[in-house]
This record gives structure tokens, C-alpha cells and sequence, in this order.
């Protein structure tokens, strides 16, 4: 009797610790969600604005039935820069660059959480990339009342919104600075678990940064090939720049650009050699590089020199 028992009691005790250790991971995402968010609060950005001596500002707005959060720094006088981050990510991804001494006497400089990250409801993402351009334009028309040109520099998932503006609102984009960038359709790396994540069942206790991500990368391919006939509707400079060993976005992209940015009046492909996805922690001195020198080819444009 007690041999017929052991294999149950083998079988109870892997189910206990299964259970367990199920708990265990479900608690500590519920914790990790609390600490680890990628964000600043207003109080902390605005202390580092005085303390840096920074004019800037820290504003919400509602669009198409959602809140975002951005800051805006420098005079209103000055030509535009709009930063996009990536995912995951938030405009507090961009809190050393606004003392960019070169950057502040050349723009006024916009950042924003894009929906779903930071201060633009955690946790609840916007899939469409067409539907975020649409979020994002007032911060170049009806708020802000942006200056030409206007540069938009986007990293990773920021730079097909990015695209995306260009695509969409001609009037109001003069110039762009892709870093790491996904362009063509199925050309990034896809996760084993991203589709399991997406399972009601699993992503309520997701921490809410990583669902957002999650959903954006799920919707990533279809929503690329949406943007596939308007390619041609970009018609500014643009810098393209990438780690040549990228290990989440295929170089294959750097392709799909010449292919496709056919109308752009000026393209330019950099690799980083011994770099990966991340290169702003890195290469900022050559982004920044990048971004003045589109804004430079963005002026003349605008001032009829070819």
C-alpha cells in the first residue's frame, strides 16, 4: 500500500511546488510593476529642469479620447525637435538631452509618453501606428504651435511612428532621425512568449510597462504593412543609423529604407560597428551630429537650396 502511495505523494509534492512557485513569480511581477516603470515623476523632472537651469515646462493634453503627458523646453521661437522613444520607454528616457548644449541654442525640444508608457495610461497601449501619429500631431500643431523645421528624431519603435507622422501630415515634418530603427514589415525580431503574454489569462499580471511593449510588438508587422504605399509620401532628409549587430532589428531594414524612402531628397545610412540595439546610451555625440546636420539640409530645403 504504501509503494501505490509514493508516486502520488511524488506527484502532490510537484504540484505544491508548482503552485508555489507559480504564486511566487505572479507577486513578485506585481512588485516588479510598482518599481520598475521607466518613468519620471513631474515633480522629479521639474526639480532637474531648476537645478540644470532649464527652461521647460511639463504639460498633459487629450486627444482622440486620451491623455498624454510631454515637456516641451526651450523659446518658442526656435525651430522643433520631437524625440520619440521606444518600447519599452518614455520621454523621461530623454531627460539628459534636454541640457544638450548644442540641441537647446538650435531647438525647442519636444518629448512625450507615448500612449501606454510612462504618463499616458501605463498599461494601456495603442496598437495602431497610425492611430499614435494622430495622438502625437497636436504636439506640433494645435499646442504648441511648433516652428519650422521641425525634426522628429525617433529610436526603435518611436522612429515607425515617427515615419508614420511624415507619412501622414507633410505640412508639419521637415526632416527625421531614425536610430535602430523597424521600417519593413516581419524584420525584427519576435519573441517565443509575446503571443502568450497577450492571453487575458497571463497579461493581467504582466507589470503594465512590458504589456504595453508587448501589444505594440504583437501589432508591429500588420501595422507596417499598412505603411507600405505611403513610403513616397516622405519627401524630407533623413538619417538612418543603426548597430551593425543589432540583435532585435534585422539590418535588412537599412535595405528597406533605400528601397522604399525613394523620395527622400537626402538619405543617409550609418552602421556602428561592434554596436547593438541600444545606441543613444552610447552614440549620442554622433545622433546629435545627425540630427543637426538633417536640420541643416531640412533649412536649405525650406530656403529653396538644392
Amino acid at each position: 500500500m504504501k509503494n501505490k502511495q509514493r508516486p502520488y505523494r511524488w506527484l502532490r509534492r510537484s504540484l505544491r511546488i508548482l503552485i508555489t512557485s507559480l504564486v511566487v513569480f505572479i507577486i513578485a511581477c506585481l512588485i516588479f510593476d510598482q518599481f520598475v516603470q521607466f518613468r519620471k515623476p513631474d515633480d522629479e523632472l521639474r526639480k532637474m529642469f531648476t537645478e540644470r537651469g532649464i527652461d521647460g515646462k511639463i504639460g498633459y493634453y487629450t486627444a482622440r479620447g486620451r491623455t498624454l503627458r510631454y515637456a516641451v523646453v526651450g523659446a518658442d521661437s526656435l525651430p522643433t525637435l520631437l524625440m520619440l522613444h521606444g518600447s519599452p520607454g518614455s520621454m523621461s528616457y530623454y531627460a539628459g538631452r534636454y541640457a544638450d548644449s548644442s540641441l537647446q541654442k538650435t531647438f525647442r525640444m519636444i518629448t512625450v509618453d507615448r500612449p501606454g508608457y510612462g504618463y499616458s495610461e501605463l498599461g494601456n497601449p495603442e496598437p495602431s501606428i497610425g492611430e499614435q501619429a494622430a495622438l502625437i500631431r497636436p504636439l506640433l500643431d494645435s499646442l504648441t504651435k511648433a516652428h519650422h523645421p521641425v525634426i522628429i528624431a525617433g529610436g526603435s519603435y518611436g522612429s515607425s511612428v515617427a515615419c508614420r507622422l511624415a507619412m501622414d501630415y507633410p505640412e508639419l515634418v521637415d526632416g527625421l532621425v531614425l536610430t535602430g530603427p523597424s521600417l519593413g514589415p516581419g524584420l525584427e525580431k519576435m519573441f517565443w512568449f509575446t503571443p502568450m503574454i497577450e492571453h487575458w489569462s497571463i497579461r493581467w499580471f504582466i507589470p503594465r510597462i512590458f504589456r504595453s511593449a508587448n501589444t505594440e510588438k504583437m501589432h508591429h508587422k500588420e501595422e507596417l504593412e499598412k505603411m507600405l504605399p505611403l513610403w513616397k509620401n516622405i519627401r524630407v532628409p533623413v538619417a538612418y543609423m543603426q548597430g551593425a549587430h543589432d540583435e532585435l532589428i534585422d539590418t535588412a531594414n537599412a535595405g528597406f529604407a533605400r528601397e522604399h524612402l525613394v523620395n527622400a531628397p537626402y538619405l543617409d545610412i550609418h552602421f556602428f560597428q561592434n554596436r547593438e540595439h541600444r545606441l543613444a546610451q552610447f552614440e549620442w555625440p554622433a545622433i546629435r551630429d545627425a540630427i543637426l546636420r538633417v536640420y541643416d539640409k531640412a533649412l536649405q530645403l525650406r530656403n529653396g537650396v538644392h
